[in-house]
């Protein structure tokens, strides 16, 4: 047993409105239909919770040629392309959207700048499925920038007509860095009327930054693939505070609190509090501490369920 110390519990954490949804739908579609029901792609990205719901009869798919014609088929937090949904029309699929409706809307700013004569620029990683998902609502081509440097490479004048996008899990930081610079590099260029990076997003950053200067360390619930808690480990490590992605309480390894008397919890988006609880467990079993959560934002944002399931439930 090491010394005593004290756990920092970050506020907010955890489930963001957009998920909740997503898992609801996932819920409802299981209640009303039964097993199986299909997914594309990762419900949100959290193993925990993905896992979960394989144990109960979901069936995640990156290609729709893997599930049965007529089948119940949910799109994933992240959204899809236009060709996705298409093809999910084609094979008479019964669709449940679980789209974050804050990243539906970047979806419709992009169908309206492509309509108005913009060439478009994405501000997001490579691969991610929200990026895929908008940079596939036009046909033609989006330029995707994921750092500052791509700025000078990108081939515009001037004089044409652009606007740019960002991928809502983004850090807030990164992000201003990246617009400065394109905005010094292209003046006219079109800004989205609202910051696209979304409130959790934000809020989670924000609190991280609060919580740093308290701790030794901080641990952030999330698994390796969720873009939102990446950013929260990042945040903290920029800020000279060691940080740890975990989304198993075997991962934690008694050496990171040695010789530390503060420790920092968080949890990005699309972790559970369950998973937060059980974390906290971890590391108390390691080193016994008392809890102590941090003051901050309470969060109150709320999306409704899609007609077909609302009326249903």
């Amino acid at each position: 047993m090491g010394s005593y110390k004290t756990i920092y519990l970050a506020q907010p954490r955890g489930f963001c409105a957009g998920v909740e949804r997503a898992i609801l739908i996932v819920e409802e579609a299981l209640k009303q239909y039964g097993a199986p029901v299909y997914v594309r792609h990762e419900i949100i990205h959290n193993a925990y919770v993905v896992k979960e719901f394989e144990a109960r009869g979901v069936v995640f798919v990156n290609e729709l040629d893997k599930v049965p014609k007529g089948a119940i088929l949910i799109f994933s937090a992240h959204g899809v392309s236009k060709a996705v949904r298409y093809e999910a029309d084609e094979r008479q699929f019964q669709v449940f959207d679980a789209t974050c409706p804050l990243v539906a809307k970047v979806h419709a700013e992009v169908v309206r700048l492509k309509e108005r004569g913009y060439q478009i620029i994405m501000i997001g990683h490579r691969g991610h499925p929200e990026v895929e998902g908008t940079m596939g609502q036009v046909d033609s081509s989006i330029h995707l920038i994921e750092h500052v440097s791509d700025v000078d490479k990108l081939p515009f004048g001037k004089e044409d007509l652009l606007a740019y996008v960002t991928q809502t899990t983004l850090s807030v930081d990164e992000t201003l860095e990246i617009t400065e610079a394109l905005i010094h590099q292209y003046p006219q260029i079109h800004a989205p009327k609202r910051q696209d990076i979304c409130y959790a997003t934000q809020n989670r950053q924000d609190a991280v930054k609060a919580m740093v200067p308290h701790v030794d360390v901080v641990i952030v619930v999330g698994s390796q693939n969720s873009s939102n808690s990446k950013r929260l480990q990042e945040l903290a490590s920029s800020l000279h505070v060691p940080a740890f992605l975990v989304d198993d309480p075997q991962q934690i390894q008694a050496e990171w609190f040695k010789s530390v008397k503060n420790i920092g919890v968080t949890a990005g988006a699309s972790a559970p509090e369950a998973l937060t609880a059980t974390i906290i467990e971890s590391i108390n079993s390691l080193c016994r501490g008392s809890v102590v959560p941090m003051m901050g934002i309470e969060e109150t944002v709320n999306f409704s369920l899609p007609k077909g399931l609302l009326k249903a439930a």
